[in-house]
């Protein structure tokens, strides 16, 4: 993630327990997508402040984020099951194959090269290993519009707001195993992807 970018993360970590109250109900649904899975080693990139950490059950959770105004706040949710470390999904510093599980909220969007990250995490994640991909998807109606129209503006705040599954080529490594619209008119997707 480049520097801007950290930057960016590291002034909004105060007003991020806003922005959690409205990824919520989402996250609510993703974490509990994780934990119908079997116990595992899970990565979660982009942690942010982590103040749902609790809530995974039985999985061995690694945090990362490139900020460290975020990874401050989230130690205050640290559990003994998380170990937090200041790192970008960018270049992932684990050995091959080390992870059951990688999760990303919300995080797609907003790194520079979407597709390294999910080489990265495909070079992480071990044979039949899961990633979940919870994001805002441009859908094919009325809203891409103003997806579209947002687009210049909403990069200028780290973020891609005209974003579709198209922009993720690097998908087409991984099998899909889950699709789920969550929220009105299926702007936000949850993506359940499998490791061959």
């Amino acid at each position: 993630m480049p520097v801007s970018t950290q930057q960016f993360y590291n002034r909004i970590a105060p007003l991020y327990p806003a922005i959690d109250f409205f990824l919520k109900p989402q996250r609510k649904k993703l974490i509990q997508e994780v934990n119908r899975q079997k116990p595992g080693r899970l990565l979660e990139i982009g942690i942010g402040n982590g103040s749902y950490l609790s809530q995974y059950k039985g999985h061995q959770v690694t945090g990362i984020d490139t900020s460290v105004a975020m990874l401050k706040q989230a130690h205050k949710y640290k559990k003994e099951h998380v170990e937090l470390l200041e790192m970008g999904g960018d270049d992932l510093q684990f050995k091959e194959a080390s992870f059951d599980y990688v999760v990303l909220s919300h995080v797609i969007a907003v790194v520079e090269k979407p597709d390294l990250v999910l080489n990265e995490v495909f070079k992480v994640l071990k044979p039949k290993g899961k990633v979940f991909i919870l994001n805002h998807f441009t859908p094919d109606n009325w809203l891409q519009y103003i997806d579209k129209t947002f687009h210049r503006l909403s990069r200028r705040v780290h973020f891609n707001s005209f974003f579709s599954l198209d922009h993720l080529k690097t998908m087409d490594k991984f099998t899909m195993v889950k699709q789920m619209s969550i929220g009105k008119l299926s702007y936000f997707k949850l993506l359940i992807l499998e490791k061959p």
